[in-house]
């Protein structure tokens, strides 16, 4: 049983000092993703509802079948997507288009290793991320940022794994374009 179970299951027996370890461990990560995605104005209060539903919700999170992780990443991209949709401030549907992952394949290397020199300016990095279309800034900030591999991401995202790998592929090039 992981960590994030452990918490999980003494603060379910009564232990309210665990919520607030699980929260204070992911508190970081769910600002910087969300902050990939609103202003400062309104990240807080995103980031606050995400663990009110967090709170909420834990009693019916299985920890059979899912990571906490993922289930958490899954609640903040659902609440920011809620939030941008009231704002009216995003149109999402292209996030409900499939694509084909093989009609993107390329033959070619897509970032080299002079262009990841480049990227080590952080406000030319958050300039270019924030061209990019959300699920691709998505799959970027969860796998460099977060360290989750694309079947997870696919969770979030409740999109198929080749879809998460064309969203990867497709950021990239974009990337390396406006590099070079």
């Amino acid at each position: 049983m992981g960590e994030d179970n452990i918490l999980i299951k003494k603060y379910l027996d009564g232990d309210q000092a665990s919520l607030k370890v699980l929260i204070d461990k992911y508190t970081s990560p769910i600002y910087n993703f969300t902050s990939r995605f609103v202003s400062s104005i309104y990240r807080d209060d995103i980031v606050q509802d995400v663990f009110i539903k967090v709170w909420k919700k834990l009693a019916s999170f299985d920890v059979e079948k899912s990571q906490f992780k993922t289930w958490i990443f899954i609640i903040a991209r659902n609440t920011i997507t809620d939030y941008l949709r009231k704002k009216k401030m995003v149109s999402f549907s292209s996030l409900d288009k499939e694509e084909n992952f093989e009609d993107t394949i390329e033959d070619e290397m897509i970032l080299p290793d002079e262009a990841l020199e480049r990227l080590q300016d952080k406000e030319m990095l958050d300039k270019i991320l924030n061209e990019l279309k959300d699920e691709y800034k998505t799959v970027l900030t969860l796998y460099y940022q977060e360290d989750m591999t694309f079947k997870e991401i696919g969770k979030i995202l409740d999109k198929p794994l080749n879809t998460v790998k064309s969203y990867h592929h497709r950021a990239l090039k974009i990337l390396h374009q406006k590099l070079m």
